[in-house]
C-alpha cells in the first residue's frame, strides 16, 4: 500500500515502511482518515436462563443481543454459556475476549450449581485430581457443598479450563441432576448485586487492575 502511494501522513505519501508513529492523527489511506482504536472496556451482564450466547438461532428462540440494553457497543461475549445457565461477562475488545479465554491464562470460572441428587463432599474434593468423562479429560476442579435440603443441593465450583458444558457433565458423572447453573464470578469480577438482564461497565482501574493480573 505504501509503494502504491495510498498512504499520507499530514497530506504527504508516505514514501517508506519506516515511518514511526506516535498516533494515527493525520494519517489516511486512500485520502480517507484512519480512526484510533477503540479503548477496551469491560461489562458485566447477568445473563438470563432461556437464552442464547449467539447473534441468531434459526430456532427463534431469544438471544442475549435481544436482552441487552440499546445504546451500547457493539459486545463480544466472553465464553459461552449454554441456554439455561445465567452469568456472563461481556467485552468490546476481541483481543482481551480471546486472552481470557485461553485455559492458559489461568483465569478462575466460578459457578452456583443446584442439584438434585446425592453427593459427598469427599466425592467433590476428588474433582481436585481431574476427571475423565467419555474419553474428555477435565482439570482440576474446586468444589464445596454449600446445602442441602433433602435430595437437592447447592454447590460452589471454581476451574480454569471451562470446556464446553464442563460443570454440567461432571455433576452428572457424579450423579446428579442440575436444575439451576449460574456462573457467579470471572476473576475478580462477579454478578452479585445484580438481577438477571442487568447490565454495567467495569470501572477503568478495575479493568487495568484485572488485565495486569493476566497471564
Amino acid at each position: 500500500m505504501i509503494a502504491e502511494g495510498r498512504i499520507a501522513l499530514n497530506g504527504e505519501t508516505i514514501a517508506t515502511p519506516a515511518t514511526l508513529l506516535t498516533d494515527v492523527a493525520g494519517l489516511t489511506v486512500d485520502g480517507r482518515p484512519v480512526r484510533p482504536a477503540k479503548g477496551t472496556r469491560l461489562y458485566r451482564f447477568h445473563k438470563p436462563q432461556r437464552t442464547l450466547t449467539a447473534e441468531f438461532d434459526p430456532k427463534g428462540r431469544p438471544t442475549i443481543y435481544e436482552v441487552l440494553p440499546k445504546g451500547l457497543p457493539r459486545l463480544m461475549p466472553v465464553g459461552r454459556l449454554d441456554f439455561m445457565t445465567e452469568g456472563l461477562l461481556l467485552t468490546n475488545d476481541g483481543e482481551l475476549k480471546r486472552q481470557l479465554e485461553l485455559p492458559k491464562t489461568g483465569v478462575v470460572r466460578s459457578y452456583r450449581a443446584r442439584a438434585f441428587g446425592h453427593v459427598t463432599q469427599d466425592q467433590l474434593e476428588e474433582l481436585a485430581e481431574g476427571v475423565t468423562i467419555d474419553g474428555i479429560r477435565y482439570g482440576s476442579i474446586n468444589a464445596n457443598l454449600e446445602r442441602r435440603t433433602g435430595r437437592n443441593c447447592w454447590i460452589e465450583m471454581s476451574l480454569t479450563e471451562g470446556k464446553n458444558r464442563e460443570v454440567r457433565n461432571v455433576l452428572a458423572f457424579l450423579g446428579l441432576q442440575v436444575s439451576r447453573l449460574i456462573r457467579t464470578a470471572y476473576g475478580p469480577l462477579d454478578v452479585y448485586g445484580m438481577e438477571p438482564g442487568d447490565v454495567d461497565e467495569v470501572a477503568q482501574v478495575e479493568l487495568d487492575a484485572f488485565r495486569a493480573s493476566l497471564k
